[in-house]
């Protein structure tokens, strides 16, 4: 049997069941306890359940995201604060890949001062921001990456969006999670959000995440980076404390505080 396969029918049948013994999941597979380890070490990388003695559990169920505009009002300060730190990591002259979310919509008035950039984004805000007066007078290059457009027409998505992602090298990936895990990584609800924020990390030389306090520790349903991918996290100062800032402080990422 394909691992392809086996990974979902462990996945179905630990939706069906929400806890699973290995032996079970061995016997339903026809396959040795070895394999099925091997297996779940791999969904559990994934996000997609979690490891406890002798089985396996689902994990909570993730809720979609709010709208944008909804997201937009919540702790608006804190990620004013977040984007304007992340200008430390920024140099002029510099290619970056912006993706679309609340976050990384404020970018736009904080990049503003810095000279000579390239942003490349599948956000249609922050593509229409970067486009004003003050961030042409200092040079920015906007890029707004082709593709389809989403319900909510906020981003562009899909084959032809990452195709056009795999067209460019950048400096720097600046992304903004759903959630991001010591363990897990960096994830994100949508499953075409996630695509795209995973092509702009294998095409940047550093990934920069851009997450409040209310995101650390936390696993959505799609990972786009995993934590060794993380070269900085950027955050405000109550998320500065947490346990996950700590995590990667200690394994060698760079943790900017807003």
């Amino acid at each position: 049997m394909l691992q392809e396969i086996r990974l979902k029918r462990i996945t179905a049948l630990l939706a069906s069941l929400q806890q699973v013994s290995t032996e079970r999941v061995a016997q339903d597979l026809g396959v040795s306890r070895e394999t099925v380890r091997r297996d779940v070490l791999q969904l559990e990388a994934q996000g997609s359940l979690r490891r406890v003695h002798g089985g396996i559990v689902a994990l909570t169920e993730s809720h979609p995201e709010p709208p944008l505009a909804v997201r937009r009002t919540a702790r608006a300060a804190e990620k004013r604060a977040i984007a304007r730190a992340a200008l430390r990591l920024v140099e002029p002259g510099q290619t970056l890949f912006i993706d679309a979310g609340s976050t990384t919509a404020l970018l736009a008035e904080a990049l503003a001062v810095v000279h000579g950039l390239r942003v490349l984004t599948n956000g249609v805000e922050l593509a229409r921001r970067l486009n004003d007066q003050a961030a042409r007078r200092v040079g920015i290059e906007t890029i707004l990456l082709g593709g389809r457009l989403d319900d909510d027409g906020i981003a562009t998505y899909g084959d032809i969006t990452v195709a056009e992602v795999h067209r460019y090298r950048a400096d720097l990936a600046m992304l903004s999670p759903v959630g991001i895990s010591a363990q897990h990584g960096a994830s994100s609800y949508a499953l075409h959000e996630a695509v795209v924020a995973r092509a702009m990390v294998s095409c940047a030389a550093r990934c920069v995440i851009l997450a409040d306090h209310s995101k650390l520790g936390q696993t959505s349903r799609s990972i786009y980076a995993m934590p060794e991918q993380v070269g900085a996290l950027v955050t405000d100062a109550r998320g500065a404390q947490d346990a996950t800032a700590h995590s990667f402080r200690q394994a060698g990422c760079e943790v900017v505080v807003a």
